[in-house]
């Protein structure tokens, strides 16, 4: 009996995400049109930005690309912005899509030498409390540089692939026969516990490591992709970048880095797991095992990619080119001298970022409507009509909230182009000027011109007027950049590194829900923000 072309239709549609999740992307592509004609595109906008956050909320039910996607459409294609202003929005931000093409491919030719310092601290290290901040501050030194995401992807390697030799090895099977990690019946009764205990304890260390790249990729401009967003719309290359935002990221990594051993010490929120000592002679007894069948090609490769990451530092704190262009000079060095050379090894490198890279492309589209309809014009002018540092606080807490349940590159790129759209109008405002306030704040925000050079071609009361108006534009930009990344460890939605440990093959098998994962985030969670929070009111 054939399946009906309806039901077929039903089944392709948005592939395995729940029939309830199909249904609500189908009744908010028909409201959409309905809200249009009957209360306006201002109202059908604000719809639309809450579709839109709900696909971002319910990532692990349906990646959001395909169904953010429809809604972005169909509001291109009822008129709501225009296909050119979606390009336009694409273009300003091309550094970022150059950032996620090549950055993150170019550390995927770097895994082996990041697999190979996390399985040193992992076997080498016998203190819990020591192997965890350096997990931390591993992540957090890794995420500044690179890409989280990759960081991330390195920390889970490394612990599947020990749990992996560990969960075969006490269920009695060779590393060449079908194995299930999920299903414990094979293992011996007289390991469990021990299975049960590093479980634990893997799951601590990645939380740990996931915390740890989003303490340090809120310090540098390439550590998260909205840092390049705000960097790119403020002017801030990447020393400027981590001196402006110092203030609030350094309190925020102190404490972040107190918290991991605060957890660890008094084993709360579901710390201090140990790692067994059978269980550790056997992963030192694995990782020797492993390091002598490298050989002399394997060592060659560790030192090449050590020495390329060295350059990367270097390029990015000299800014001796666009960031995605150091990224693409990062593959060139690592294929030419490791010999890889065919086209499908290369091209397991851009699987990784590509989704990304096109679901920001729809980020941008939304951001167009927002800006086509001002649909935050009138929430900008009220949190700017806030004085002083209660309208820092009210940027780091509005990013805060918005970017814990949706996702913190959507939420900067809304508020740092809605709040420099404001401050271009308060700049043309300012008598004097001899020039519009577009054309002024292009050249406050050009990277290569100093703002006192600019500054002096000014009357002197203008200038003042001028230097003040952007030095409070810049607390705010840092204000929107910490806030977005911050608080947004609370969920998996906010963090794109969490996100991603979430919805890996490692998650079921460390029992890592996504209940657990929120509760494991909640004591960073609650000392990270209060302490950005107070950095913001204390010190911007």
């Amino acid at each position: 009996m054939k399946t009906p072309l309806s039901k077929t239709f039903v089944e392709t549609f948005l592939g395995n995400a729940p029939g309830w999740y199909k249904l609500t992307i189908i009744a908010f592509l028909v409201l959409n049109p309905v809200l249009m004609l009957t209360v306006g595109p201002f109202i059908a906008g604000w719809a639309l930005i809450a579709e839109f956050i709900f696909t971002l909320a319910m990532a692990l039910k349906c990646y959001p690309l395909p169904a953010g996607g429809l809604l972005a459409l169909e509001a291109v294609i009822m008129g709501m912005t225009s296909p050119e202003t979606v390009y336009h929005e694409a273009l300003k931000n091309f550094e970022v899509i150059l950032l996620l093409i090549f950055m993150v491919a170019g550390i995927y030719f770097m895994k082996d030498f990041l697999q190979f310092t996390f399985t040193r601290i992992l076997v080498r290290v016998r203190s819990k409390k020591v192997i965890a901040l350096l997990f931390c501050l591993a992540g957090a030194f890794l995420s500044a540089f690179l890409d989280a995401l990759t960081v991330t992807a390195v920390i889970m390697a490394v612990a599947f692939g020990f749990y992996n030799i560990y969960h075969r090895f006490v269920s009695g099977k060779g590393a060449g026969d079908t194995h299930d990690l999920i299903d414990d019946d094979g293992v011996k009764d007289t390991s469990r516990e021990e299975l049960l205990q590093f479980r634990g304890f893997l799951r601590n260390l990645m939380m740990h490591g996931a915390v740890g790249t989003a303490l340090g990729g809120v310090c540098t401009l390439v550590g998260e992709p909205q840092n390049l967003l705000v960097g790119g719309e403020m002017g801030w290359h990447f020393v400027p970048f981590f001196l402006h935002a110092a203030p609030v990221t350094m309190p925020v990594l102190a404490m972040g880095l107190l918290t991991c051993l605060a957890v660890e010490q008094f084993h709360i929120f579901g710390y201090g797991y140990q790692l067994p000592g059978n269980i550790r002679s056997f992963l030192l007894e694995t990782a020797v095992q492993m390091e002598v069948k490298q050989g002399a090609k394997g060592k060659l490769k560790l030192v090449l990619q050590a020495c390329t990451g060295i350059w990367l530092i270097l390029a990015l704190a000299f800014h001796l080119a666009a960031v995605g262009l150091i990224g693409l000079s990062v593959i060139i060095l690592l294929t030419a001298f490791t010999g890889i050379t065919e086209e499908h090894q290369l091209g397991h490198a851009f699987e990784e970022a590509l989704p990304f890279t096109a679901l920001l492309v729809v980020f941008f589209s939304v951001v167009a409507v927002i800006h086509s309809q001002e649909l935050f014009t009138p929430i900008i002018e009220f949190v700017l009509s806030l004085k002083g540092q209660n309208q820092l606080v009210a940027y780091f807490v509005a990013n805060g909230l918005l970017s814990s349940i949706s996702d913190n590159v959507f939420v900067a790129t809304v508020y740092i182009s809605e709040t420099k759209l404001h401050f271009i109008n308060v700049l043309g405002a300012i008598p004097d000027i001899g020039m519009t306030g577009q054309a002024l704040m292009e050249k406050m925000t050009d990277p290569h011109l100093a703002r006192a050079d600019v500054l002096a071609t000014l009357p002197q009361n203008a200038a003042a007027l001028v230097k003040e108006t952007m030095e409070h534009f810049d607390k705010l930009a840092v204000a929107i950049n910490t806030g977005t990344n911050i608080p947004s460890v609370a969920t998996p939605n906010g963090q794109a590194a969490f996100l991603f440990l979430l919805t890996s093959a490692l998650a079921p098998v460390i029992r890592l829900s996504y209940g657990r994962m929120v509760w494991l985030a909640l004591p960073y969670t609650i000392t990270m923000s209060l302490t950005g929070l107070m950095a913001v009111y204390v010190f911007l």
